[in-house]
């Protein structure tokens, strides 16, 4: 019997570590007497979906298992549908967060679909798989007494309620004879649902990395505990807070193979990673004394909580070993109240500054627009305050009104309106009307294109000179998007550039000669550039020094500047630089670049002298 284990992902750097750890338990725990294999297909949803229709076909699966997300599960549901009039016989069976919640009513609006996995699934699906290797054709009668089967093997569930954590249609299951065992369900059929599903053992879960193959230039999702200890409304983690932690022996030996094979990046999907201390800190000091100069470990994180003692190991681990996610979502307290979070701000900025200060840990901060008593004056101040923590990356998230968290319970009470269909981002709320959620929409995209690629660095500082606050800014930089049509449009980075000039010009003149030039240092400061910016001097002006100091090619750059930009370490300036009276050259080095946050090093030139 065969089983296809179906993946659509968000991105192709992306894996889906679900359907790898299903696999993966019910090879380690299958009767060996039922010959099951169990094949994995991953896709992303920049497939078309006949193209994965396509490949599932050819697969020729006996049944069918697909793992659902807001991101895909209109493509998979689409799919599951012109799958089941090609193979009206093969079982399909779903799980995951998005089908995990009202699954009743997501059997009866999807009738191609056999049945839901509820919650955590590796148990079920080895149950589920059992059950259908038996009643597969060519499949023994008596197989669980059948000769050859070991003493003390695990036998199939004789029926699906014998299955708990599923819910499935009355009479699925049952082979009837005709077409490829088609079988027409009657009017008015009842849905079954079984007990809840009792967690795993997490230290019970194989590894499922043995074969790296599979992962070349892709982004690795690893788990050390499942659970989560806060009850935040909008989180569908919140309703799972049974929290468990995988054996740290375990742990660590996982670790060290992904530090042999030198992965890029391990991320770790644990809700809130810091939230055990003697947990996070055995991990974080087995990552430090065993750093291979290569991997990256990602964490989400609570910042408040992280003590002296892990603040202290954190300073000493190697720039980029590891990047820390960290939701602070709102700084309203009456907002943090109503989505009850537990979050001492003071603490948490205190912290998140000290971390900046060392530049070694890459820092990604999250905010949420939508939530309960947060309107735009509230969100701009939630804004400008954690922008003023000066983030690698800030993130400007929108609510999604999540079925089965406490905020879809309570839709009504806060005015929630929201989208019908996946990813049901909020629309309005008795706090933001739908106008302005579309102005922090066009905020959002400045932020992305302008601080978050880190590649207007140097320019963003001096433009925030001129703004009564950050927020102010991008939402200026916002307005003037949309003026011009410009958020319709795909623009090349040399074009960003140029549109940060006409803004300039439109917005703030005296900006102008500076900037000129500070987007140049900041479009050499992340590459040689192949062709150079129409506003930008003559370099043969200064070829003797490009080649007295550029002796790797196009590895090094040389470039003059009437300004002194500041350093990386200034993380806000309260003024422009004043033009010099001669010039001065940089020489940015893209062999040597800052491990946190990709940038060439770069250093000011004179005869015989380099200054830092």
């Amino acid at each position: 019997m065969k089983i296809l284990l179906l993946a659509v992902n968000a991105k192709y750097i992306h894996s889906n570590l679900a359907v790898y750890s299903l696999r993966a338990y019910a090879g380690a725990n299958r009767n060996p007497a039922l010959p099951v294999e169990i094949e994995i297909a991953e896709y992303t949803i920049n497939n078309r979906p006949e193209e994965i229709l396509a490949g599932v076909y050819k697969a020729e699966p006996d049944l069918l298992c697909v793992s659902c997300y807001i991101w895909n599960i209109s493509c998979v549901t689409e799919v599951i549908e012109e799958y089941h009039k090609l193979c009206p016989g093969v079982p399909v069976w779903v799980g995951g967060p998005e089908v995990s919640y009202e699954s009743e009513r997501f059997l009866r609006e999807h009738p191609a679909v056999t049945g839901v996995m509820r919650g955590e699934g590796e148990q079920t699906f080895l149950e589920l798989a059992a059950f259908y290797a038996e009643i597969a054709p060519g499949a023994s009668a008596g197989m669980k007494g059948a000769a050859g089967v070991s003493a003390g093997a695990k036998a199939g569930p004789e029926s699906l309620q014998d299955i708990r954590g599923i819910v499935f249609r009355e009479g699925a299951g049952v082979r009837v004879a005709g077409e490829q065992g088609a079988r027409e369900m009657p009017d008015g059929e009842r849905i079954c649902a079984t007990g809840e599903r009792e967690p795993v053992d997490m230290s019970a879960i194989p590894f499922c990395y043995e074969d790296m193959s599979d992962f070349e230039n892709r982004i690795i999702y690893y788990e050390s505990s499942r659970g989560c200890p806060f009850c935040c409304s909008y989180c569908l983690s919140s309703v799972e807070r049974r929290l468990r932690f995988r054996d740290i022996a375990l742990v660590k030996k996982e670790l060290a193979f992904f530090l042999e094979k030198r992965v890029p990046q391990v991320k770790f999907v644990d809700r809130t990673f810091n939230c055990k201390h003697e947990h996070a800190m055995e991990i974080w000091q087995y990552m430090k004394e065993h750093d291979n100069g290569v991997t990256n470990f990602h964490f989400e994180i609570s910042a408040d909580l992280l003590s002296p003692a892990e603040l202290a190991l954190i300073c000493g681990m190697r720039p980029g070993l590891i990047q820390l996610e960290i939701g602070v979502q709102s700084t309203n307290p009456a907002t943090i109240r109503e989505i009850h979070r537990r979050t001492d701000l003071s603490r948490l900025k205190e912290n998140v500054r000290k971390i900046r200060q060392w530049h070694r840990v890459h820092v990604h901060l999250d905010l949420i627009a939508g939530l309960p008593y947060e309107d735009y004056v509230s969100f701009a101040r939630s804004f400008d305050e954690v922008y003023a923590l000066r983030p690698d990356q800030l993130q400007l998230g929108f609510l999604k009104v999540l079925k089965g968290s406490y905020m879809y319970a309570h839709a009504a009470e806060y005015g929630l309106v929201y989208r019908t269909q996946p990813p049901y981002e909020v629309l309005r709320t008795n706090w933001l009307g739908y106008g302005e959620l579309l102005a922090l929409g066009q905020t959002e995209e400045m932020v992305e294109v302008y601080y978050n690629s880190g590649q207007f660095e140097t320019t963003m500082k001096l433009f925030e000179t001129c703004y009564e606050s950050p927020f102010a800014l991008y939402q200026s930089l916002g307005s003037f998007y949309e003026r011009r049509g410009y958020f319709s449009m795909s623009h090349s980075r040399i074009r960003r550039s140029e549109i940060l000039l006409e803004f300039a010009e439109a917005q703030k003149k005296e900006l102008l000669p500076v900037l000129r030039e500070s987007l140049i240092f900041d479009l050499y400061c992340r590459e040689n550039m192949k062709s150079r910016p129409a506003w930008a001097a003559d370099a043969s002006e200064w070829r003797e020094l490009t080649r007295k100091y550029c002796k790797n090619g196009k590895m090094s750059h040389v470039e003059r500047f009437f300004y002194r930009f500041p350093d990386r370490e200034t993380l806000r300036v309260s003024e422009l630089p004043g033009r010099e009276r001669e010039p001065v050259y940089v020489l940015f080095d893209y062999e040597r670049r800052d491990p946190v946050n990709r940038q060439a090093d770069y250093c000011y030139i004179a005869e015989g002298v380099n200054i830092r």
